[in-house]
């Protein structure tokens, strides 16, 4: 319960979901409260300290200790928060897709969703780690991406991402390809290890083999888990994930929410020299697409002879 009050007052719009995964770390008599609030929340943010204790069968100091063991300051804040979260749709709960949805309801729901997730996983992420993955990343002379289904998809993404990071990137997405380039890395590489679970076996056993290879590893979850142990760098990119059959994996959109970032910021940490390079990149796929230099010219498909000083029989 000692982190629980950080994560609350970090995210007030997500109040409910809050409440919700700290059910079974609540005593008994706040768990009461908490379970009347979950049950019928729009009536509990209307009620007044008094009747909310009443409903919940507990006295009003229980309440306001409540409030303080999820980290809000006193029954007041409490309401503001509680308030605050139903009117942004912030929980799991209330973007459960089911067969009765029509179109525009399911558009709602999913945008509702993946935007509630994509706040949650800002406010709980790690300032800190993410500075120490962009030094890392910003000095390696290879990179190497790590995952496997959903989190194979995010290695994908980020291997597309090489001009940003400034060094040759590969995605690996198969277990023995994992194994077999991460026994290839040496001190200085670096391995990005992705796993939502952060127990995916293949990654896990890749990321432990990158390390003992001297390679700087680097974990991107969605929990704490034994990914993480063998990683020199930890993001946890938590999410609102939802088993719900109809509701979509978020997972994947947060952790490449986190390639962007990392990409972006190791890209402005560059010299000169490296941003002239980019922009010069860019520049040729602009023209590439617009066909401006999609096609060679003759004059570039003619064969060199002796008047380009070049093959022939002239002198050499």
């Amino acid at each position: 319960m000692a982190t629980e009050p950080a994560r609350t007052s970090a995210v007030g719009d997500n109040l409910l979901e809050v409440i919700a995964r700290s059910l079974p770390d609540l005593r008994r008599s706040d768990r009461r409260v908490a379970e009347t609030i979950l049950q019928a929340p729009q009536a509990a943010v209307e009620m007044t300290l008094g009747a909310l204790a009443a409903a919940s069968g507990v006295s009003e100091p229980t309440v306001i200790r409540f409030a303080a063991a999820i980290g809000c300051e006193g029954f007041r804040d409490l309401r503001v928060k509680l308030a605050r979260s139903l009117a942004f749709a912030r929980t799991t709960s209330h973007s459960a897709i089911g067969p009765a949805d029509d179109l525009g309801g399911i558009i709602a729901k999913i945008f509702d969703f993946n935007l509630s997730n994509i706040a949650w996983v800002r406010a709980h992420l790690d300032p800190d780690a993410i500075r120490a993955a962009v030094a890392a990343l910003s000095a390696a002379p290879r990179i190497e991406f790590f995952g496997l289904g959903a989190s194979g998809i995010v290695a994908i993404d980020a291997q597309q991402k090489f001009p940003l990071f400034g060094a040759p990137c590969s995605a690996q997405t198969d277990g023995h390809q994992m194994l077999m380039a991460a026994a290839m890395l040496a001190p200085g590489d670096v391995a990005v290890a992705i796993s939502n679970t952060a127990t995916t076996v293949d990654v896990v056993r890749a990321a432990r083999v990158a390390r003992e290879k001297g390679a700087t590893t680097i974990g991107i979850t969605g929990a704490r888990g034994p990914l993480l142990s063998h990683c020199s760098i930890a993001i946890v990119a938590e999410t609102l994930e939802n088993t719900d059959l109809f509701t979509p994996t978020v997972s994947r959109l947060s952790a490449m929410v986190v390639i962007d970032i990392l990409s972006t910021a190791v890209s402005l940490g560059r010299n000169r020299a490296g941003q002239d390079c980019l922009a010069e990149m860019k520049r040729l796929l602009s023209d590439v697409r617009s066909g401006r230099r999609g096609k060679p010219d003759a004059d570039s498909l003619r064969p060199a002879g002796p008047e380009d000083g070049q093959g022939g029989m002239g002198p050499e």
